[in-house]
């Protein structure tokens, strides 16, 4: 399935849930001021946008946002909330679209960079994301670790998620470095609802090599948007990568 089919309508209408989950004040309000905070006066270009879950706060805290984002359904969504004097969105992919140059900033949250299925893929994001800074200017990537401690041998799915109404299952392929998310979410009917999305899953040590063949330093990991300590039983990283400033 292309990604252009899985950000359909319909899951940009799921997307929004205000006030909880990814749009919850806790998760999100860091999110934004740590972000506010790396752009300091200049603007920022947030690759795949979506619905604007963390460019609408953004702009509102007075950071001039753009946005890439490849599915129309999402920014459609994003529309309702910001027109396009307030948020600019170029419709594209985020490997080789190009927006207005000039960022002080460049982000991608929430494991977005694993839907890219491939390693090459990948790394065309972190080239892309440095011919949109200015010397000195950040890309800052929120992504989860891959959880394959958790799969003894033979085993290939993991259930990260378990909650009232809602399964959360990763089934792996780990001689392709692939996995498929499964969203299952039930009433109490016989019936549940199932959203599944592909990633490629990337390690720390292989996102800094990515940063690296772009031109980027590691400035600094840590396992949340407040800035808790990144250690080897941490689910997720925020990075922020650098390019150095001219001397």
């Amino acid at each position: 399935m292309q990604q252009e089919e899985i950000w359909d309508a319909d899951t940009a209408q799921r997307y929004d849930t205000p006030g909880t989950g990814m749009f919850a004040p806790e998760t999100l309000g860091p999110a934004v001021d740590r972000l506010a905070g790396l752009a300091g006066e200049g603007a920022a270009l947030e690759f795949a946008i979506g619905t604007g879950r963390v460019a609408v706060p953004l702009a509102e805290r007075g950071v001039p946002v753009t946005g890439i984002e490849l599915s129309v359904p999402m920014v459609e969504r994003l529309r309702t909330k910001a027109d396009e004097a307030t948020i600019p969105v170029v419709i594209g992919d985020m490997t080789t679209t190009v927006a207005p140059s000039g960022y002080s900033l460049v982000y991608l949250v929430y494991n977005t960079i694993s839907n890219l299925l491939t390693q090459t893929e990948q790394v065309e994001c972190f080239r892309n994301a440095a011919r949109h800074l200015v010397p000195g200017g950040r890309f800052v990537i929120e992504l989860w670790v891959p959880e394959l401690r958790k799969l003894p041998p033979g085993q290939e799915a993991t259930v990260w998620q378990s909650e009232p109404g809602y399964i959360g299952l990763d089934t792996y392929d780990v001689l392709r470095q692939q996995v498929v998310s499964h969203h299952f979410r039930f009433d109490g009917t016989r019936q549940a609802l199932l959203f599944r999305s592909p990633h490629r899953y990337i390690w720390p040590a292989e996102l800094d090599l990515m940063a690296q063949l772009a031109g980027f330093e590691l400035e600094a990991r840590h396992a949340d948007w407040v800035g808790a300590p990144f250690t080897a039983e941490s689910r997720s990283h925020v990075s922020v990568y650098r390019i150095p400033p001219v001397r």
